[in-house]
Formats: C-alpha cells, sequence, structure tokens
C-alpha cells in the first residue's frame, strides 16, 4: 500500500472535505484521484507560495498558472491523462469550495482551456494473427482465468464487468436466444449482450472450474475471496503471460479484446447503434474510438450497398387507416397485401436459418390466401 508523506497545509482539511462530498456516490480509486489532485496542488503552494493560508488569497496569476506550468515542467514527465485530471478535479473542488464558503472567484480560477485535450489514440483491435495464437493458448491453457478472459474476447466487456458478473449471470430470451448480464459499469449503466452457444459453454467451464470450497453466499461468478482490485491484477498478469507464452512480443493489454470485439461486430454486419448497445457506451464518438474501419470493410459496403439500391427497393403499399377501414373484401384484400409484403422485407434481413424458412412458408400461404379471395372478389362469367 503506497504511503504518502504527511501534508501539513492550512487549507488541506477545507480541500478534503470537498474531495469527501464530491466522490460519495463515486468509487474507492476515483476518490483516490481526487485526493492526489488536491495534494499536488497543496505541495505547489506550501513549496512556492508559503505566505497563502486563505481560499481568499489564491489567484489565478501566480497561484494557478504556476501549478499548471509545474505539472507540465515535471521530471519525469507526466502521463497527459494525468494532467487532465488533475486539473479538472482541482477545478471541481474549487467550484465547490466557492459556492460553500461565498467566494465566487474560486470558481473561476480554472477554466476549460487549462485542461489539455486528449490524445486521439487509434483503435487498437488485435492483429488477426495475434488473436488467433492468444485465443489458441487461451483455450489450451483451459483454467479459469484463461476462460475469463476468452469470456471477455467473445463478449466485449470491461475486465471490471468480467469480475463483477454474478453465477447466474446467463439469462434465456428466447428458444435458442441467450444474452449475459452485464452488471453496473465504469459508465454507470447495465446492458444484455447476446451470446451463442460457445460463451455458454464459457460461462458453464467458468462455473465448473470454481473451487469447490467456495462460500454459498459468494454470488460472483470470479469468487471474491480477494479484493475487487487484486483480481482485476490478477486478470491482467494472466494475459500477459499469455501474450509472453504465445510468442507475441508486442506490449498488449486485455482491453485490445474489447476492441478487436466491436471491430469483429461492425464487419459481420451489425450496425453501428448496435455496436454502441453491446459496448454500453453513450455517445458515438466513443464508439468510435473502438472501431478500425480499413478500406476493404469501405470497399465491402460500397459494394454491398450497390447489390441492394435504395432506389430498387419496393415501396410499401398503403396499410388501411383504422377509423377508415370498411368490412369489406377489398379492404380484406389490401390488409393482407400489406402483410404479405412485411413478410417478404422481413426475410430479407434475416439468416438463412429455420426461422426464415418458416416465414417463407407463411408467405406462400398468404400468396394463396390473396388467390382465392382475388377469385371471390372477381365476378364470374355468366
Amino acid at each position: 500500500m503506497r504511503h504518502h508523506r504527511p501534508l501539513h497545509h492550512p487549507l488541506q482539511s477545507l480541500f478534503a472535505r470537498s474531495a469527501q462530498s464530491l466522490t460519495t456516490a463515486l468509487s474507492d480509486g476515483t476518490r483516490t484521484v481526487y485526493q492526489g489532485a488536491f495534494r499536488s496542488f497543496l505541495l505547489y503552494l506550501a513549496a512556492h507560495h508559503p505566505e497563502v493560508s486563505r481560499l481568499q488569497q489564491l489567484q489565478r496569476d501566480p497561484h494557478i498558472l504556476g501549478w499548471l506550468a509545474h505539472l507540465r515542467s515535471h521530471t519525469p514527465p507526466f502521463a497527459k491523462i494525468t494532467i487532465i485530471l488533475r486539473v479538472t478535479y482541482v477545478h471541481r473542488m474549487l467550484q465547490d469550495l466557492a459556492w460553500n464558503h461565498q467566494i465566487p472567484p474560486l470558481a473561476h480560477l480554472l477554466c476549460r482551456a487549462d485542461v489539455p485535450r486528449r490524445d486521439e489514440f487509434s483503435p487498437r483491435p488485435l492483429l488477426p494473427e495475434q488473436d488467433q495464437l492468444i485465443q489458441q493458448e487461451l483455450q489450451h491453457r483451459d483454467d479459469f482465468l484463461s476462460n475469463l478472459l476468452l469470456l471477455q474476447r467473445h463478449t466485449g466487456m470491461r475486465i471490471g464487468e468480467c469480475v463483477d458478473l454474478t453465477l447466474d449471470c446467463l439469462f434465456p430470451l428466447a428458444q435458442d436466444h441467450w444474452a449475459i448480464h452485464v452488471p453496473l459499469g465504469k459508465l454507470k449503466t447495465e446492458r444484455w449482450v447476446p451470446v451463442d452457444s460457445a460463451v455458454r459453454q464459457i460461462v458453464d467451464r467458468l462455473r465448473a472450474l470454481r473451487p469447490p470450497n467456495v462460500s454459498t453466499s459468494d454470488s460472483f461468478l470470479l469468487p471474491r475471496n480477494r479484493a475487487r482490485e487484486t483480481l482485476i491484477r490478477r486478470v491482467r498478469a494472466a494475459f500477459r503471460a499469455v501474450v509472453s507464452a504465445a510468442g507475441i512480443t508486442a506490449r498488449l493489454v486485455p482491453h485490445q479484446n474489447r476492441h478487436t470485439y466491436a471491430t469483429e461486430m461492425l464487419r459481420s454486419g451489425v450496425s453501428f447503434p448496435a455496436v454502441m448497445q453491446l459496448l454500453g457506451h453513450t455517445s458515438p464518438e466513443m464508439t468510435l474510438r473502438y472501431l478500425k474501419i480499413t478500406q476493404p470493410d469501405l470497399q465491402r459496403e460500397y459494394h454491398q450497398a450497390l447489390s441492394h439500391p435504395r432506389h430498387l427497393v419496393p415501396s410499401p403499399r398503403a396499410l388501411p387507416q383504422t377509423s377508415s377501414a370498411r368490412a369489406d373484401l377489398p379492404t380484406l384484400l389490401l390488409a393482407i397485401d400489406a402483410a404479405q409484403f412485411v413478410l417478404q422485407m422481413l426475410c430479407r434481413t434475416l439468416p438463412d436459418n429455420s426461422n426464415r424458412r418458416l416465414l417463407t412458408r407463411v408467405g406462400r400461404r398468404l400468396s394463396n390466401i390473396l388467390n382465392q379471395l382475388r377469385s371471390v372478389a372477381t365476378p364470374k362469367k355468366t
């Protein structure tokens, strides 16, 4: 456990209370980052501006601007995300202190322009050969953590979400249709991820590999005999060991399984909004960072669009309005004709399986019914 040297500063208690107030509903990790942010600011003040002992003395120049320059010139350099979080969290605490202590200028000491922009990282899905080697090694090991990493690869979950899965995470939605319930994650959202029989087998294998001495009160798929952060570190260490055993020298992280899953779903024909739902994202910009769209992908999408041009798709029949529909034979013919059209459009979107064949047979029955009704509607010659 990391221990910090004591921080003796007159403003420490004020910033500590503000951080505690702002992180009441947040995770322990976020609370720790808040504490690190105000410690960094107060240590700078103690070293370069020891005369500051009251909130009213804080000014943008030299206190805030000096601290920002100190962050950017630190040796060794801070990661950009570290600077972003520290500046953002100190800004929030200053706003909170401005409101609680009625000192409005505090809220304007930091502004949006002070927060560095995030680096635009290109998507990082695994290369096909890397993905194949890693999956082969995971299947060869067939231990608990290897199966958990396989589950992550084939569902696109975050490592933290995998660790939080419950024993009864699998739910049947219909015949041969199953989904995994992903609990509250990083964005405080939960979702249902459709899975196939291979993923169900992985979940069954994980249940079988649970140690026999696990307490019956432990409802997690990954037993919680240690702290959650310890479990996550174990999963990441297992992934590094698998990468090394597969003979891959590149530095890879488990989160790249999530990028690979997202790109795989897109290339399989899953729509962009559906990929957002599968990943549990709340904004399209976030999803775009996960997808790697290559020139072959663009060519495939383009030629697929040409093979089904929108202007050649027949326009749907006009459905009769409920208020104006009459109980007569022409209205019945129109309704069945419209139903047949909708059925044809639905069959075009389905893969060639038993459901599509069943709906095709229903469509043929509707055609026979229409022919019979048209013969009734056509007056017979005498």
